[in-house]
């Protein structure tokens, strides 16, 4: 039986990309995009199957992966890639553009996680990547909402890496720099014009592929134009004075 891999936001951009390079490889992709057409094109291009869902609901991510189940009767690789940028102005503040943005960026992969666990544990294991930024480890003061769910995204892929990795699990995340799609479609003149090299999609599916594969728990991988993806270290964490040990849980 073949590998296969779930991916969210799969109509373009990096999901797209994901898609053919995993395909290529030999994987059944199922494909999940609010862009249905955009989704079906693409199932058709690399022989997998698709779903029109908006992630940000609990729903989507269980009809997701229940499509994984009936179809192939397993689950191996998730890349949960579905985001947007926020538009929120934190000077005029808009509640529905606010909570349409932690929807996609943060609840969509609370959700796929969840979603995803039982039927990756029932089929021996596997991987699950999120798509992050390098917003997600720095301040990127352009869009601060974006930025927030960005790090969001990191903080729970490192705090569920032990757990899953009992189960046989193994999640991490990518961590791109500005890349050529559709998310930055608007802003692409002004990089150009600016000397600025941008990712390609098919960059960071090729970073997201190898953090399927990554040995240690919770890995990030920073993905920059004309370098290897390079996985982050935190530095760490003053403890407290007179080195005093925190209490065994």
């Amino acid at each position: 039986m073949s590998t296969v891999a779930l991916i969210t936001g799969a109509a373009s951009g990096i999901g797209a990309a994901v898609a053919r390079r995993l395909s290529t490889g030999g994987a059944t992709c199922v494909l999940v995009d609010l862009d249905g057409d955009g989704a079906e094109r693409m199932a058709k291009e690399v022989g997998g199957t698709w779903l029109q869902a908006d992630v940000s609901t609990e729903e989507a991510s269980q009809r997701a992966v229940d499509l994984c189940a009936q179809q192939y009767g397993r689950l191996d690789l998730v890349h949960l890639n579905a985001g947007i940028s926020s538009g929120v102005n934190m000077d005029a503040f808009d509640l529905e553009t606010y909570r349409r943005a932690v929807g996609v960026n943060i609840d969509g992969v609370v959700f796929g996680i969840t979603a995803a666990r039982p039927l990756l544990r029932r089929s021996g294991g596997g991987a699950i990547v999120a798509t992050s930024s390098l917003a997600g480890l720095v301040a990127y003061d352009g869009d601060p909402i974006y930025t927030m769910t960005k790090h969001a995204v990191v903080g729970l892929v490192r705090a569920m890496a032990v757990p899953l990795a009992k189960e046989k699990i193994r999640i991490g995340a990518v961590c791109p720099g500005f890349t050529d799609t559709p998310l930055v479609a608007g802003a692409r003149e002004m990089f150009v014009n600016a000397g600025f090299p941008l990712l390609s999609a098919a960059d960071v599916a090729a970073a997201v592929e190898s953090a399927f594969y990554a040995e240690e728990p919770g890995t990030l991988l920073v993905v920059q134009p004309g370098r290897q993806p390079v996985p982050y270290r935190y530095a760490g964490v003053p403890g407290p004075a007179g080195g005093q040990r925190p209490p065994s849980p």
